[in-house]
């Protein structure tokens, strides 16, 4: 579901502002046009992007939650044991043989009673108790172990992928700073005054540009903005 809500939301956002500017082969004059229509466009809707970036953090909010949902609706439909079932299999490995107890043996019994009815001598039909064998369960006990810890995997990298967000959302300097990281050909100069001149939209808008957009293009654009923002290219060096 977050998927398909940012699909619909994005919109083709990123790729109609590519104007195949990926691949970085048309002609100079094609890409010199193509270069002033996305100029114009992030010059001219600078600070306008907010609503689109938190829509995009809503979703991982949201990927986030749909785990943890999933694990309290496998717990309740196991009978309150999923949450701590990785838990009690990692203490039933580590217990004396003599005491421990097997937890997926009590959540996934392998032997149960049943019964079974058959004509007696009589002809009647007589009832029988017995103990059953549940193979299946033998291949549920290591499904669900599986899920246990890939869950675990997925709320401990959803919640960082969350606290990253938030530091992005309350930190200029951070945001600067993942720029210089990820674009090391563009000047320093160039992004932090971009990064002051925008808003937190802006600065998604244009590390999502800048991971599909051709590398010297994207500098090349990057540099021009900050021109277009009051100032000259000596002030950040070479452009």
């Amino acid at each position: 579901a977050p998927r398909w809500m940012w699909k619909n939301w994005e919109g083709g956002k990123i790729h109609a502002l590519m104007m195949d500017l990926d691949v970085g082969i048309c002609s100079e004059v094609e890409k010199k046009q193509k270069k002033k229509l996305l100029l114009d466009y992030l010059a001219d809707n600078l600070k306008h992007h907010n609503w689109w970036a938190y829509r995009y953090f809503f979703c991982e909010l949201l990927a986030f939650l749909n785990v943890v949902g999933q694990m309290f609706l496998i717990d309740r439909f196991l009978g309150n044991t999923f949450l701590t079932f990785g838990l009690d299999v990692i203490k039933f490995m580590e217990d004396d043989q003599e005491v421990r107890i097997d937890p997926m043996i009590f959540v996934f019994p392998r032997m149960t009673k049943c019964s079974f009815s058959k004509f007696g001598t009589s002809g009647e039909l007589e009832r029988y108790d017995s103990l059953c064998i549940l193979p299946i369960n033998i291949v549920n006990e290591k499904i669900y172990i599986f899920l246990w810890f890939w869950f675990l995997l997925l709320v401990f990298l959803t919640f960082f992928v969350l606290l990253y967000r938030l530091m992005i959302i309350l930190s200029p300097r951070m945001r600067a700073y993942l720029l210089c990281l990820r674009f090391r050909l563009i000047n320093k100069e160039v992004i932090n005054t971009i990064v002051r001149k925008s808003k937190m939209g802006d600065w998604f808008l244009f590390y999502m540009l800048g991971q599909n957009v051709d590398t010297l293009i994207f500098k090349e654009v990057m540099h021009e903005l900050a021109k277009r923002l009051g100032h000259a290219s000596k002030d950040f060096g070479e452009a």
